[in-house]
């Protein structure tokens, strides 16, 4: 393994790339949710309990999850599909709304019978003081597996890129993981995986796999030493993946490849107000750089660029290409 540090990319190369992103299109399997924010003031305990008593004043609903992947595609000005379950619920019309509302295809999502994954955070002074998950996390019963694959086939003649964003929410079961694996790799499309724990070994095929450092030091049961890597080409064989994308918080990132290469790619951030949503940025980058032409690495410090944009915002939030040009123009500015 051979280590290399502050990769760069020219301005005009930058440049080409997002313009060709915003004519690509993705398509991202997962598992999507509707965030609930409730602000308010805390003033007294309540009575009936040893609780803070929040006056809401404001209510504010937020695509979560692989709809907040969809909603950064949409972002760089990409086209996309969100194949995802969602309940027969005001939760569910709503996602489906906002989808909309945002030039994000609702087309593929497939109702089923259990309720949208909904998110209510309680908040009080910027402080969160509780939250509330409605979910049904079980695995997808056989005949709602079928639809989803359906949904993906109908779906991916029109992509350039395939992206699976895994929040253990039951979709991505190994079923509709490898089908959709072979109709992407039938069509040479990039594919970008978001992982987590349950089918952590199931994306063999993968363009970029991109968990975080935690989360691959869970999977292998070992610590990941990027300083002495000896150890990783055993781990893209348990893998079977290109590239590791390692998100490693403050430290930027890491990308490492099936070859033999690793490259560190420093976190671009001036000011982190909210790291929230910042992986979805990353995910929804790494695809449509792919799509557009990018490699691996040219696609990472997009990517990077993006992540540093975003987590100077509150919440999750969205990117668009200017966002992503400006903080190049404004990091090369710096002495």
């Amino acid at each position: 393994m051979t280590l290399h540090v502050s990769p760069t990319i020219t301005r005009a190369r930058l440049v080409a790339l997002l313009e060709a992103a915003a004519q690509q299109h993705v398509v991202i399997v997962g598992d999507a949710m509707l965030d609930v924010y409730l602000r308010g003031d805390v003033d007294r305990i309540s009575p009936e309990a040893p609780v803070p008593v929040v006056r809401v004043r404001e209510r504010r609903l937020a695509l979560g999850g692989a709809a907040n992947v969809a909603q950064n595609v949409a972002a760089v000005g990409a086209g996309c599909d969100l194949v995802a379950a969602v309940g027969d619920d005001a939760a569910g019309a709503t996602l489906r709304e906002r989808l909309e509302l945002g030039q994000m295809r609702s087309r593929s999502l497939v109702t089923v019978n259990r309720p949208t994954t909904t998110k209510t955070r309680v908040m009080a002074r910027s402080q969160q003081l509780v939250r509330f998950d409605e979910e049904d996390d079980a695995d997808l019963s056989p005949s709602d597996v079928e639809r989803v694959l359906a949904a993906i086939e109908r779906a991916l003649p029109d992509a350039t890129a395939l992206v699976f964003e895994d929040y253990n929410k039951g979709v991505l079961v190994p079923a509709v993981i490898e089908g959709a694996i072979r109709l992407a790799a039938s069509r040479a499309l990039p594919i970008v995986v978001d992982p987590k724990f349950r089918n952590f070994f199931a994306y063999r095929g993968a363009t970029v796999f991109k968990p975080n450092r935690r989360e691959l030091e869970s999977a292998l049961g070992a610590a990941v030493d990027l300083e002495h890597p000896a150890a990783l080409p055993t781990t893209f064989a348990r893998l079977g993946v290109e590239h590791l994308l390692l998100t490693l918080g403050e430290q930027g990132m890491a990308l490492v490849s099936a070859d033999g290469l690793v490259h560190r790619v420093p976190t671009t951030a001036r000011e982190v107000y909210d790291v929230v949503g910042a992986g979805d940025t990353v995910t929804a980058y790494l695809a449509t750089m792919l799509a557009a032409g990018a490699t691996a690495l040219e696609a990472a410090i997009v990517a990077n660029y993006a992540a540093g944009v975003e987590v100077g915002k509150l919440g999750a939030a969205t990117v668009t290409a200017d966002e992503v040009l400006e903080a190049f123009d404004r990091h090369l500015a710096e002495p």
